[in-house]
């Protein structure tokens, strides 16, 4: 593996990872300034960050003038913010109306789904341009979209019946990923598997989002049943 492509693996693990981020737009009302926004996002079978917001928000005016955007990802609780990995995603949002994509957003943010209710909440797709990585001291990438975005080899189907399975029938073995890795969960809101992808999955602990990723990527729903049990049977 050349160093831009380690560089772009590093790069999509941790966007991968982190699940919100900060979405910089360009500002209508202080025009020719950047606005930022803090804002949750999963990622869809495309591998493009997927963003739900409301149309009388700030940056909902802004991306209507103009798509262009960046959403940078990084570990906000870092010690050193300067020192710590992050990756800025550069692209163009775009509308997006999909159900699959829709209730994938669900899985991962369940109390966004009272958002229509009071204020009309639009889903957005932000098509990858380019992509700047800095992993620590000295290490700093471009990285192009072709070395970083990568699909999910699960259609919608097949990965909602892989997490309705484990969710239903497999409460323990959800419960020792958690003990795997430290992962805290308290009894009466027991950990659930909300998406599962080529290289992890992510569970649903508590209120947080906690992604566990495999040794080795998968690409079938049989390999992924095998990681599954694997890890079940890892011992403490």
């Amino acid at each position: 593996m050349s160093n831009s492509q380690q560089a772009a693996h590093d790069a999509r693990a941790l966007f991968l990872t982190r699940c919100g981020g900060v979405l910089s737009t360009h500002s209508v009302d202080v025009e020719g300034y950047p606005f930022g926004s803090i804002t949750p996002y999963c990622v869809d079978n495309q591998g493009r960050p997927v963003i739900l917001i409301s149309t009388i928000a700030q940056h909902t005016a802004n991306i209507k003038a103009n798509p262009k955007v960046s959403l940078i990802a990084f570990d906000p609780l870092a010690d050193d913010s300067q020192a710590t990995a992050r990756v800025t995603y550069v692209g163009d949002a775009k509308l997006i109306k999909d159900e699959a994509i829709a209730q994938r957003y669900y899985r991962f943010f369940p109390s966004a789904q009272g958002f229509g209710k009071t204020h009309d909440f639009n889903f957005y797709a932000i098509e990858c341009v380019r992509l700047r990585f800095i992993g620590g001291f000295g290490e700093i990438y471009w990285l192009e979209q072709s070395d970083f975005i990568k699909q999910n080899p699960f259609s919608f189907e097949e990965e909602v019946g892989m997490v309705e399975h484990m969710n239903a029938d497999h409460q323990a073995a959800i419960n020792h990923y958690c003990d795997l890795y430290s992962l805290a969960y308290d009894d009466k809101y027991l950990p659930q598997l909300v998406g599962i992808d080529a290289e992890g999955f992510y569970l649903r602990v508590g209120d947080r989002l906690e992604r566990i990723t495999f040794d080795e990527q998968i690409s079938t729903t049989t390999e992924a049943r095998q990681a599954l049990v694997a890890l079940a049977k890892k011992p403490l």
